[in-house]
């Protein structure tokens, strides 16, 4: 066995492809191996700016010889279906077949061989394909080759059990030497063993492993930050963008002008995370941004990063400076004066402008306030307003701000904090991992916006299909799901739906939509059920308490945990065996006959005929979960008569009468464990 080392050194490789490059090469590789019948061991990939690296432990220096079988057609088939075999197997004549028998008779073989290869040749074989037909998003030729590769490919590092295995692809040789940092050891580095590639390329201030870098580049910025009693603002995805950046991590900590902080912290946040690929700092006793950033340099110099400090801080003061002359031209126009601009924005073609879209936010907002009890005029105001920052020259330059920067303008207009709060809140959730509006009113304005979007869409007819939602209609409702289940907001859908086609700029809305709120009602229920089985409810057993036309979102919840709880209860295990049972008695007779007191014979089915009596007169309406959860109480008391009534009476009675009757007292045991959810659903 050998171990082998392959990197493939190229100029820098871009951050956002450099985990599925090395995710891929990693695939390609085993499964090209595999598919010559060899199991590789330890396999690992690593990337970093300048390099594509994998090792692998064991790899056999040569395969073995594979032998397989092939059934041919018997000795006797048409000469059409021995040719087909021939030429399948890439053979001109049966010279090549041999001839066995089975209890059938006589039929061809094909011995196919598969010869035992040199694991060098296999692997140049491989290596080549594999960095020709590399997936890459997008690539580049250079010089006189014809070779496409993200950047220019400078070398290829392949050994084999210490020994160089001789691959060219486009004039490019493979080699056993790998180089260090560019700048602080780009000497040759002779590379033989597995064992030998990551410590030998640290000691030459490269870290070729991607997590390495990233837990270097999290943990030494904390200790920065803390070293001057201030805390590093986590940032998860610019952690791994910048150590996509570097081979050798050096944080470094610089100053912002005061000048600057008068600007909103998410303003300094996304200049600095955007544009120069700055983490923030905040200071813990004010939760607000400290004049402080940190940058993450590739450098060890004498100074200690002195210079390269000040001229990130040149660098920076410049882009600050017109995100302050933004903000400080911004706030000179107030939001409403802002509105007709909006009337020149479009929404969409076929629903009209952005202005007049918030304009139904408002109505729509002040709806929901109405039925939630909250503050209407507020949440009115928040609604008519939530969309003017677009126009505004921050939202502008940075668009990721939308909705927060109008936040502040609102505060600073003296809209008030509630408004200024919802504004900024909005858009939340943008995703699954994000919060929902942390107030009242922003909750009602963020509803009011994704039903506004789902009811528009909704209308023209451009609903997702298959992988496609270029709207982003999912993900709005499940917006509107996670923020009426985790604040369990009392909120019919349906006329809220209703109102929100009704209101839009497209003849004949009004007349639509009671037809396209139903049909939006039934998209947004089939989201919840994913929500919820993803949340760990088991979705059969939400399925079967959705009833037809349910809306409310909280009861529905309710009713699929209260007939969680129902069924996991040894009483609702065996009423749903017997509900069962019953069904599949009732499918084959097809029975809608009444029950007759008079041919009740059997103590057994008297008991249930009075049981089933009793329920009936106890059943109620089932919206409420809490009416539910006192009807499931009364199902169980069934348990006991249902139990005898399947062991002594037999229901398929040689008297047609007593037949009948029985059934019909199945047919009303079903009819009554219905009203709970429809019990055929569960999954038993």
């Amino acid at each position: 066995m050998a171990d082998f080392v392959l990197e493939l050194y190229a100029e820098e490789i871009p951050a956002g492809m450099q985990a599925r490059a090395a995710e891929h090469i990693e695939q390609a590789f085993v499964s090209a191996l595999k598919a010559r019948g060899v199991e590789p061991l330890g396999v690992e990939s690593y990337v970093a700016p300048q390099r594509l690296a994998l090792l692998v432990d064991d790899l056999p220096q040569k395969t073995e010889e594979i032998r397989n079988e092939k059934k041919g057609p018997r000795v006797d088939a048409p000469q059409q279906a021995l040719d087909g075999f021939l030429r399948s197997n890439g053979l001109h004549d049966v010279a090549a077949l041999s001839v066995k028998q089975d209890a059938k008779g006589d039929y061809y073989v094909f011995e196919a061989v598969q010869p035992a290869e040199a694991m060098a040749d296999i692997l140049a074989s491989i290596i080549t394909e594999i960095i020709l037909a590399f997936p890459w998003p997008k690539s580049m030729r250079w010089g006189a080759g014809k070779l496409r590769w993200v950047r220019p490919l400078r070398a290829i590092l392949c050994r084999l059990g210490g020994k160089i295995v001789p691959i060219e692809v486009d004039g490019l040789k493979s080699g056993g030497v790998s180089y260090g940092h560019r700048f602080l050891a780009p000497q040759p580095i002779e590379i033989k063993h597995v064992a030998d590639y990551l410590p030998l390329l640290e000691k030459a201030f490269v870290l070729a492993d991607p997590a390495i870098r990233s837990a270097m580049i999290a943990e030494e910025s904390a200790h920065l930050a803390t070293a001057e009693g201030l805390a590093l603002v986590e940032d998860i995805a610019l952690v791994q963008e910048t150590a996509g950046l570097v081979e050798w991590p050096v944080p470094l900590m610089g100053k912002i002008d005061t000048d600057f902080m008068t600007v909103p912290d998410e303003l300094l946040t996304s200049v600095m995370r955007t544009h120069q690929k700055y983490f923030s700092v905040e200071d813990p006793q004010t939760g607000r941004l400290a004049a402080k950033f940190i940058t993450i340099s590739n450098m060890v110099t004498p100074d200690q990063g002195a210079q390269i400090i000040a001229g990130n801080e040149r660098v920076l003061r410049a882009r600050l400076s017109d995100g302050k002359f933004f903000w400080d031209q911004d706030v000179k126009t107030k939001l409403e004066e802002r509105l007709p601009e909006l009337d020149k924005i479009t929404f969409h073609a076929a629903l009209g402008s952005v202005g007049q879209k918030a304009q139904r936010i408002a109505a729509l907002a002040h709806n929901i306030a109405e039925q939630l009890g909250e503050d209407q005029a507020s949440a009115a105001r928040a609604g008519l307003l939530c969309k003017t920052d677009l126009v505004s020259g921050v939202v502008y330059e940075f668009p990721e701000l939308q909705g927060i920067m109008g936040g502040y303008y609102a505060v600073n207009d003296g809209e008030g904090e509630d408004v200024g709060a919802a504004i900024k809140d909005h858009y939340r959730p943008a995703g699954p991992r994000d919060a929902v509006p942390s107030t009242s009113i922003g909750r009602i304005v963020a509803l009011a916006d994704k039903i506004d979007t789902l009811a528009g869409f909704w209308l023209i007819d451009e609903k997702p299909t298959g992988s496609k939602d270029p709207y982003a209609l999912r993900r709005a409702a499940l917006g509107v799901i996670r923020i009426i289940l985790e604040h369990e907001l009392k909120l019919p859908l349906t006329p809220l739906l209703t109102a929100g086609i009704a209101a839009q700029n497209v003849d004949g809305a009004g007349k639509k939509a009671d037809a396209i709120a139903a049909d939006l009602l039934g998209f947004i229920i089939d989201r919840l059920q994913v929500y919820l089985r993803d949340a760990g409810l088991r979705h059969d057993i939400v399925a079967a308490s959705l009833l037809d036309g349910a809306d409310d979102i909280v009861n529905i919840v309710a009713r699929g945990q209260a007939l969680t709880d129902f069924v996991m209860t040894e009483d609702g295990k065996n009423l749903l065996a017997a509900h069962n049972r019953a069904t599949g008695i009732l499918q084959k007779a097809n029975s809608s006959a009444k029950v007759d007191a008079t041919y009740l014979q059997e103590k057994e089915e008297k008991d249930l005929f009075t049981a089933l009596q009793n329920v009936g007169e106890n059943g109620a309406d089932m919206q409420t979960p809490e009416a539910l959860q006192k009807y499931l109480v009364t199902l169980s008391a069934l348990r006991a008569p249902v139990d005898a009534f399947f062991d002594k009476v037999l229901v398929n009675a040689d008297d047609a009468k007593l037949k009948t009757n029985r059934l019909a007292m199945l047919q009303s045991l079903v009819v009554l464990m219905e009203r709970a959810g429809k019990l055929s659903q569960i999954v038993r």
